[in-house]
């Protein structure tokens, strides 16, 4: 008979060899910057390099990503808090295998959770963080202080800007308030809409200068997007753009960052960490 002892270093060890998925959320100081066609279309490319991907439309109430990509889902985040499904049975598949989570109306807060129903969520997250490799969230536009809290518990965050002034000054002020909330965590910046590539090295170089100066900070840069008529017809036929033209500039821009990011990502070990998505989350709700 093993004595306790043994018993405990095989639980241990068991406990070593789990991986979950790193998480990152992808924010916009603004609406309409193309965050949502942003986020569906870099989870495709990460699925079609052999990632398994689940994309969270956090949007909630005015959530968008099922339309974008023509899949509307019968099941949302509403029917897991009020009718107690599964997080794993509102899951839909959505193109190039590409697992989401649709976001939906008639739900006050996702971030209101009674103590039960965050207990609920943390247990059923628990298993979706063992079957995927990265997990976006695909947050609302701004911030406010309930959607904070969850923001701050991520692996990384990815932050959309366009060359617009209000656009710029809005995501320096998302940077700004999440940083001053938790500093060390990883912020990645992406320029969407420029108009040619001096346009948009100068607004990332404008944008990291301005939180390195201020904020004392670092942000990596992703990329750049140009701006093309083409994401429109995307849009229109609900088809993400990177599956309706996949050769366009706008869709080897999605794959250079998707890359980009990957390599930048996978430098450190995605195995368990010491305080991961979870251990935050629970450590934040716990002092409401």
């Amino acid at each position: 008979m093993r004595d306790q002892a043994e018993k405990l270093r095989d639980q241990l060890r068991d406990f070593s060899q789990i991986t979950y998925g790193r998480t990152l959320a992808v924010i916009s100081g603004k609406g309409g910057v193309g965050k949502s066609n942003f986020s569906l279309n870099f989870s495709i490319c990460l699925s079609q390099k052999g990632y398994s991907v689940l994309l969270f439309d956090m949007d909630i109430g005015m959530g968008n990503i099922d339309i974008l990509m023509g899949n509307s889902s019968d099941k949302n985040i509403v029917d897991f808090f009020q009718k107690g499904m599964s997080l794993e049975e509102i899951i839909t598949k959505g193109p190039e295998n590409v697992s989401f989570i649709s976001g939906a109306t008639g739900l006050s807060f996702i971030f209101q959770m009674t103590d039960h129903q965050f207990l609920r969520f943390q247990e059923e997250f628990q298993k979706v963080l063992e079957k995927y490799d990265y997990i976006i969230f695909d947050m609302g536009a701004g911030i406010s202080q309930e959607s904070s809290k969850f923001i701050r518990c991520v692996d990384d965050i990815i932050t959309i800007t366009t060359p617009e002034p209000t656009s710029i000054m809005d995501g320096y002020s998302i940077i700004k308030y999440i940083t001053s909330l938790k500093k060390d965590i990883p912020f990645f910046l992406v320029c969407n809409r420029v108009q040619n590539e001096k346009e948009g090295k100068e607004t990332i170089a404008r944008l990291q200068n301005a939180i390195r100066k201020f904020l004392q900070k670092e942000i990596t840069p992703l990329g750049y997007i140009p701006d093309n008529k083409l994401v429109s017809k995307a849009v229109s036929r609900q088809i993400p753009f990177l599956l309706f033209s996949p050769q366009s500039d706008v869709s080897l821009a999605i794959e250079d960052i998707t890359l980009r990011y990957v390599d930048r990502s996978t430098e450190g070990n995605l195995s368990i960490r010491k305080n991961n998505f979870l251990g935050r989350l629970k450590n934040i709700f716990a002092r409401k």
